[in-house]
C-alpha cells in the first residue's frame, strides 16, 4: 500500500487524505465531494458525469441503491443513442460500443467508499468484506479509498473463487482468482479435450501451455495423459491461481508453472495457446485476457512457435473469429501471418459459442456474436 497514490479531500473544513486503490489503474480523482443518504440520484448522476468523485458517508446499502440508480440513468441514455450503432459499420459500432462502455465505467467509478486499515468498511450496514479484500489485495496497514463498483467486482470474484466453475472435460472445477480471467466460455476447452494429439506425444510426451491463466488447458492436457507440461504466464496472480488449481486437481506433479513472456526454454511436441481474440487496447488489467493491442500476443506466438516445436510437433492456436466479423482483423491477415512465420495449417476445428450474449438481440454487437465461431488451428512447421 505504501506505493499507492494518495487521495486528498476536504471534509468538515479539514484536509483529509488516504491511500487510493484502483485495480483498473484509474487516476486519483481531482474533485471530491463528500455525500450521504441525502444526495438524490439525479444530482449524483449530474456530478458524476461532470467528473466529480462522490465519497460516501451514509448507509452502505443506500450506496448500492444509488449505484444502481446511476446505472439505470446511463443505460437509458445509451438506449437513446442506439441509432448511431445501427447505422455504423461493424468496426465503427465496436469502437462506439467500447467508448460507451468506458464512459459508463468512468461514471459509475465516481462513487467511492472508505476502508479502514484492516479492510473494514466504516459505514452503517456494511458487509464484512475483509476476507475478499485480503485475498485480492493482501494485508493492509493503511486506510484507503476505492470505488464501490470495483468492490462489487472483487466480491463477485471472491464468490467465483469459492464456488469454482464446473469443467466437464476435467470432471472437476476451476477456481479463478481475482484479476484472472474466468473460463466461463468453455467451448474452447472442449476443442482441446477432443482434438487428436500429435503422434509425437507417444515418444516425446511434453507440451507447453502459453498464457495459462487459471491453468485450465494445462489441466486438460494432463488429464489426457501428457506426462510433462510447462505452463507459462507473466501475471503473478495467474501463476498462483494456476498452481492452486493444478494442486487441487492432483495434477501438479505433471505441470510446471513458470513465469515467462510466452515461451519457456526448450521444445515440445505440442504447444497450445489461447490468446486474446480482439486486437484492441484493454481498459483494465482483467481485459488483457480479451483485448490484444495490434494482436501482439497472437503474432508473438506465431513468430516463436517454429523454434519451440520438436520436429513433427504441432502448435494448437485457439482463436475466436469475432474480430473478423467486427472487421478488426481479416482471415487473410491471419493466414498471411501463419505463412510468414514458416508454418502451415494441418486442419481447423470449429465450435459455436453458447454463452448468453449470443442470443441477446439488444446487444449492439449481436450480428457479430451470432456469427462467431471458436476454432482450433493445428499448425506445424512447413
Amino acid at each position: 500500500m505504501s506505493d499507492s497514490p494518495v487521495i486528498r479531500w476536504t471534509e468538515a473544513n479539514e484536509e483529509k487524505f488516504a491511500r487510493w486503490r484502483s485495480e483498473k489503474n484509474s487516476p486519483v480523482p481531482k474533485r471530491i465531494l463528500v455525500i450521504d443518504d441525502r444526495m438524490t440520484a439525479d444530482a449524483a448522476y449530474r456530478l458524476a458525469c461532470e467528473g466529480t468523485a462522490l465519497l460516501w458517508r451514509g448507509d452502505f446499502q443506500n450506496a448500492r441503491q444509488l449505484l444502481q440508480a446511476l446505472a439505470r440513468r446511463i443505460d437509458k441514455k445509451r438506449l437513446e443513442q442506439t441509432s448511431k450503432l445501427t447505422a455504423a459499420s461493424p468496426a465503427e459500432a465496436f469502437h462506439l460500443h467500447r467508448q460507451a462502455q468506458s464512459q459508463r465505467a468512468r461514471t459509475l467509478g465516481q462513487l467511492l467508499i472508505p476502508f479502514d486499515t484492516d479492510h473494514r468498511i466504516p459505514l452503517r450496514r456494511a458487509p464484512d468484506v475483509r476476507s475478499a479484500c485480503l485475498e485480492a489485495y493482501g494485508p493492509s496497514t493503511e486506510a484507503y479509498i476505492a470505488a464501490l463498483r470495483e468492490l462489487q467486482g472483487l466480491i463477485g470474484a471472491y464468490e467465483w473463487r469459492k464456488k469454482g466453475i464446473e469443467i466437464p472435460a476435467l470432471e472437476g472445477r476451476i477456481h479463478p482468482h481475482y484479476g484472472v480471467f474466468a473460463p466461463i466460455r468453455s467451448e474452447y476447452v472442449q476443442l482441446v479435450a477432443e482434438t487428436p494429439l500429435p503422434k509425437l506425444i507417444t515418444t516425446q510426451s511434453i507440451a507447453f501451455d502459453i498464457g495459462t491463466g487459471t491453468g485450465i488447458l494445462a489441466a486438460v492436457l494432463a488429464r489426457r495423459g501428457i506426462q510433462r507440461i510447462v505452463a507459462t504466464d507473466l501475471d503473478a496472480r495467474a501463476l498462483h491461481c494456476a498452481r492452486e488449481n493444478l494442486t487441487r486437481l492432483n495434477l501438479a506433479h505433471q505441470v510446471d508453472v513458470v513465469q515467462a513472456d510466452l515461451f519457456p526454454e526448450g521444445q515440445a511436441a505440442l504447444i497450445v495457446c489461447n490468446p486474446p481474440w480482439l486486437p484492441a487496447r484493454p481498459s483494465s488489467p482483467l481485459e488483457h485476457a480479451i483485448f490484444d493491442p495490434e494482436s501482439r500476443m497472437l503474432r508473438g506466438f506465431l513468430h516463436g512457435l517454429r523454434d519451440h516445436l520438436l520436429p513433427g510437433g504441432e502448435g494448437w492456436l485457439i482463436l475466436s473469429d469475432f474480430a473478423e466479423h467486427l472487421e478488426l482483423r481479416s482471415r487473410e491477415e491471419l493466414l498471411t501471418a501463419i505463412d510468414a512465420t514458416g508454418l502451415k495449417v494441418l486442419s481447423k476445428s470449429d465450435i459455436k459459442p453458447h454463452h448468453p450474449r449470443v442470443s441477446d438481440t439488444s446487444d449492439p454487437l449481436h450480428a457479430a456474436r451470432a456469427a462467431e465461431l471458436t476454432s482450433l488451428w493445428r499448425l506445424t512447421v512447413k
